[in-house]
């Protein structure tokens, strides 16, 4: 599933290799690759793999799952699909509550024990989708996890969750898309070094 996934994600342009010309984030660290997988909603077969790849997670590990929850804005229309093909409530998790109406962060019916599988559809640092998780364990659910399409690997993304006592679980990774994108020709093999040193840290690596 990992190599069909970011295969998918290559095929689409959701995400990009740039070992030699690397993007710049909001945050200003460069990065030789930029990902953008709110694409994948435009593409009916590859949304459909995602949220099959998803519902088969929750089958598999979180079997007494009770809803789904997309995290905004990303997770939010896979949670959706998700949802249907489990038979299962929806909500979607705010970044943080609404200034106005009943000043909901959460959206949906939920209840106090309710076991919930949050969705999101990129982890970078964690931040967010933490953010997200602890938001529904503080409104009195069970939080069973955290789903994503892809992850960066970074470490203290692990670390964080690890404190947080929340499990990960992603569909593909960054370690997979380099794999796939050197079998296709659409890296080099010199190039794998540099994508590899990159991740171990990002805000301290030195492009030449």
């Amino acid at each position: 599933m990992p190599s069909v996934i970011a295969g998918a994600l290559l095929d689409i342009g959701a995400v990009s290799l740039r070992p030699q010309d690397p993007f710049t984030w909001t945050s200003g660290i460069k990065s030789p690759i930029y990902c953008d997988n709110r694409l994948t909603m435009s593409y009916p077969a590859i949304r459909r793999t995602i949220a099959e790849g998803f519902a088969a997670v929750i089958r598999d590990k979180y079997p007494d799952c009770e809803a789904v929850a997309g995290i905004a804005t990303g997770g939010i229309p896979h949670a959706a699909w998700i949802a249907d093909i489990l038979g299962l409530p929806m909500l979607y998790v705010r970044d943080k509550a609404k200034g106005h109406g009943k000043t909901n962060q959460i959206e949906g019916h939920f209840k106090p024990g309710q076991k919930v599988v949050l969705i999101e559809d990129l982890i970078s640092t964690g931040g967010s989708s933490l953010k997200a998780a602890i938001a529904v364990r503080d409104a009195g659910c069970e939080v069973q996890g955290v789903i994503a399409i892809f992850t960066y690997q970074f470490q203290n993304a692990l670390d964080a969750f690890a404190a947080e006592s929340v499990p990960l679980d992603t569909l593909s990774s960054y370690g997979a898309l380099i794999d796939v994108a050197l079998a296709r020709g659409a890296v080099r093999e010199q190039d794998v070094a540099l994508l590899q040193e990159w991740r171990k840290d990002p805000k301290a690596f030195v492009w030449e």
